[in-house]
């Protein structure tokens, strides 16, 4: 007889790569879970995954099972979460991947009164800065800043976001105040590594794609570590306001209007077409919008950049 848990072992190492990472997202021991492993493949007669003492593979027997296996755990944790809804519950397993800087600064805590409010949901949460998967990954949906290119998912907008060139008042008053596109190419710039091109900026009829020339630029996959390089003098970022609201407010960076806005990227919710809206992810989009607002409150207070002087500023140098 086949065992549910032993189908969400199965899936659980497929997606992970290692029994060792599967046991840890699942919550038990390796033994354990090697052991469902184990009488899954007694319950079909087949071997589903190559073991060696480096890496785990899907044979073709696995390759062939897998999709059913995931089509069935998804069936029966949608049939339980809709009993429970049927009594006016959420409840159920919700796994959702979300960027680090973004999860830790605003998504924690709209969540936090969301699951006190349905303590039945069994939420687990994957904070990474790559643009993940969704199907693949295991995700019932993801939360992400930028745009959508995948036409396999539903996209849901949770809140704007303007991105800012900024730069630390100290760095101004050593390099100067800029006032054009072209500038730029010239500056030390702070780059978000997991975007090839990151400084875009469509303009009114026109567009900019700006190059920054090698040696001039610090390139960090994270958010924060690239708001704290620019705070620190190293450069100039691109920032989007829910990273820098605190820090435009306090005075610890200061806006640069080069006569064209950034391109603007949204946050939103994303989840495969094939599946539906379920109700929990239904009512967690809900949820997020009036948590976060609209405008969202990171905007709250902020002004449009305008054109300022550093502080004692010395004549402009080329190549800073």
């Amino acid at each position: 007889m086949i065992k549910l848990d032993g189908l969400a072992a199965f899936a659980a190492v497929v997606e992970a790569g290692s029994i060792t990472e599967a046991a840890r997202r699942i919550g038990i021991s390796k033994s354990v879970l090697s052991e469902r492993l184990a009488e899954l493949e007694r319950s079909l007669g087949a071997r589903l995954l190559q073991r060696t003492t480096r890496k785990v593979s899907v044979t073709e027997d696995g390759s062939a099972f897998l999709e059913r296996a995931r089509r069935i755990l998804r069936d029966t944790a949608e049939a339980t979460a809709e009993i429970a809804e049927r009594r006016g519950t959420l409840a159920g397993p919700l796994r959702l991947s979300a960027p680090v800087s973004f999860g830790s600064l605003h998504l924690g805590p709209a969540l936090y009164p969301f699951l006190l409010a349905n303590p039945e949901i069994e939420l687990t949460l994957e904070l990474d800065d790559r643009f993940v998967d969704v199907a693949s990954g295991g995700f019932d949906a993801v939360i992400r800043h930028g745009p959508v290119r995948d036409n396999r998912l539903i996209v849901k907008r949770l809140a704007s976001s303007r991105r800012l060139l900024v730069a630390s008042p100290g760095y101004l008053a050593r390099h100067g105040m800029l006032t054009s596109v072209a500038e730029l190419e010239s500056r030390n710039a702070i780059l978000y590594s997991n975007r090839e091109t990151d400084w875009r900026f469509p303009g009114s009829g026109r567009r900019a794609d700006v190059v920054v020339r090698p040696g001039f630029c610090l390139r960090i996959n994270n958010g924060v570590m690239m708001r704290d390089a620019a705070i620190a003098g190293l450069g100039i970022a691109l920032m989007p306001t829910f990273l820098i609201h605190s820090e435009l407010a306090n005075g610890a960076l200061r806006t640069i209007d080069i006569g064209m806005e950034a391109e603007a990227a949204e946050i939103y919710l994303a989840y495969p077409a094939d599946r539906g809206p379920s109700a929990k992810i239904r009512a967690l989009t809900e949820h997020l919008r009036k948590a976060f607002g609209d405008p969202p409150y990171w905007e709250t207070g902020l002004k449009k950049p305008r054109r300022a002087t550093a502080p004692d500023s010395p004549k402009k140098r080329s190549g800073s």
